[in-house]
């Protein structure tokens, strides 16, 4: 009887009851969703979750959140607060934001939450790592890595970093045309790190080949964890298995100089390091450290190198006041040499003329990296997994979720400083406001993370930064090649959408000391 009714009703009327069936199914499985999600808090605390949305069964926000970009998150914060829940990438998502409630995370490594990487990525990288390692492995390879960035190492590196980025802001000079910036510093940080944390003796064609395949291993570093033909993983994994082929010579090499022997890069000071400590190392485990290595230091430096070029160039002022600095100190011009020579640097026989203390005494140059790095800090935030349920701003965390804290977004919400947040004010960072702001603002400004899983290499990528900028601001003069600025993509990390398209010249030996026009 009912499927004869049915026959009766006419076209259009089956296709609208199919509708309302197929809406009702839907009601019922959004319904059953959102309860789901509800029903996942932990009943031992009486707190609430956080609000927010769980988007679509199955699917989240996560196609909310790759349409909308970083407007995602900031549009969520405009109508939930500063912590607040969502579901992307399959897992349940609490995403925070302000300095205290980003202190609680930082500061509640081992005890409150760990540090969350996905599968794909341990795969990749290797289990031989620190981004890896949790509890007591981390504290034993965190206290072994620091040295490499102590001030001893830091004063070895500055001569090498500031021979290198000298050689390539002339090269960028002598261009025939237009500069992509971001894929100029990607190659420039590739190369440094091979050569000066790696320690490897590669020439132009050797590191560009192994540039790439790093970047085919980082593009595949959170692809889905199966290893199908032709699936993301198995390309990442194909191009590290290449990698460690072209690590493992050298690696080798290394193993076998003297032991007695001063380390003379960072993969030397784990080699040294872990010996004293009598657990050497094999070679596999070397490799995955070099390959850490690389990967904690190149994009997000080239990221950085990039967002110093262009807010320089949109702020002359920083430009001027950066040369005033510059001559204050007497380090108002380059070395003598002709901007525009030819061939490589060390041909010309000048001297690198910065040092690590010269560095320190550059205030101004300092508050311009920290506000490029405030304004836009190249990697968004950081994820951690909730060990146990506790309280954050009022909310639970429930055990086992997802916790994202957001960089970005404490950073353009702070109210510790006197000048609006959105704008680019490097004097936020002179001493006369520090002494104002005190110690409340230390997690408002967070661009390297902090805690037992801060950056480890902060100093040298700030001092990387820092003779950047020196060496643009008395060699060079820019501008767009391009009708407007490029619009800024935030995934995965800050960067301009067309590379930064710009023009370089020169500065005549008479006012490389004086000014530049921009």
């Amino acid at each position: 009887m009912f499927a004869w009714g049915l026959s009766c009703l006419s076209p259009l009327g089956a296709v609208g009851l199919a509708l309302l069936c197929a809406c009702l199914l839907l009601g019922l499985a959004q319904h059953l969703w959102t309860l789901r999600w509800t029903l996942s808090r932990d009943p031992a605390s009486a707190l609430p979750l956080p609000k927010g949305s769980m988007g679509w069964p199955f699917f989240g926000e996560t196609l909310h959140w790759l349409i909308q970009g970083s407007r995602f998150h900031s549009s969520r914060r405009e109508r939930y607060g500063t912590v607040f829940k969502t579901h992307l990438l399959g897992r349940p998502v609490i995403r925070v934001s302000g300095a205290e409630n980003v202190r609680t995370i930082l500061l509640g490594e081992h005890r409150l939450v760990r540090s969350q990487w996905p599968q794909s990525a341990h795969i990749l990288l290797g289990s031989n790592t620190l981004l890896g390692a949790v509890g007591e492995p981390h504290r034993r390879r965190r206290k072994v890595l620091a040295r490499m960035f102590n001030r001893a190492a830091l004063e070895r590196y500055v001569p090498r970093l500031q021979e290198a980025l000298r050689r390539e802001v002339r090269s960028w000079c002598a261009a025939r045309g237009p500069v992509a910036v971001y894929e100029a510093t990607k190659a420039l940080t590739f190369r440094m790190a091979v050569r000066i944390l790696l320690g490897l003796q590669l020439d132009e064609a050797q590191c560009a080949e192994l540039a790439r395949t790093f970047e085919q291993l980082v593009e595949n570093l959170f692809s889905l964890p199966l290893d199908v033909p032709f699936s993301g993983l198995r390309k990442g994994i194909r191009a590290r298995d290449q990698l460690h082929q072209h690590l493992e010579e050298a690696i080798a090499e290394k193993l076998h100089e003297d032991k007695a022997a001063e380390p003379g890069d960072p993969l030397d000071l784990i080699i040294h390091s872990t010996r004293e400590l009598g657990q050497e190392l094999s070679v596999q485990e070397l490799k995955e450290s070099a390959v850490e290595l690389l990967f904690a230091s190149f994009f997000t430096t080239a990221s950085a190198s990039t967002s110093l070029v262009l807010l320089l160039l949109q702020n002359p002022a920083a430009v001027t006041k950066i040369q005033q600095e510059l001559a204050t100190q007497g380090l108002g011009r380059a070395c003598s040499c002709s901007p525009g020579a030819a061939g490589p640097l060390l041909e010309c026989g000048c001297e690198p003329d910065l040092t690590l203390a010269a560095l320190g005494r550059l205030r101004y140059v300092d508050c311009v990296v920290k506000e490029v790095l405030r304004l836009l800090p190249p990697v968004s935030g950081g994820y951690r997994t909730a060990l146990r349920t506790f309280e954050l701003d009022g909310y639970q965390i429930p055990k086992g979720w997802s916790v994202m804290y957001s960089i970005r977004d404490t950073h353009e919400t702070a109210a510790v400083y006197s000048s609006p947040p959105e704008g680019f004010d490097p004097e936020r960072f002179g001493a006369a406001c520090e002494e104002e702001r005190g110690t409340s603002g230390r997690f408002h400004y967070i661009p390297f993370g902090g805690g037992a899983r801060s950056c480890l290499g902060q100093e040298l990528a700030q001092a990387v930064l820092q003779l950047l900028a020196v060496e643009l601001v008395r060699t060079a003069r820019w501008e767009l090649a391009t009708p407007t600025f490029p619009a800024m993509q935030t995934v995965p990390i800050v960067h301009p959408v067309d590379g930064l398209r710009l023009f370089f010249h020169p500065l005549a030996p008479s006012s490389a000391g004086n000014r530049v026009h921009l």
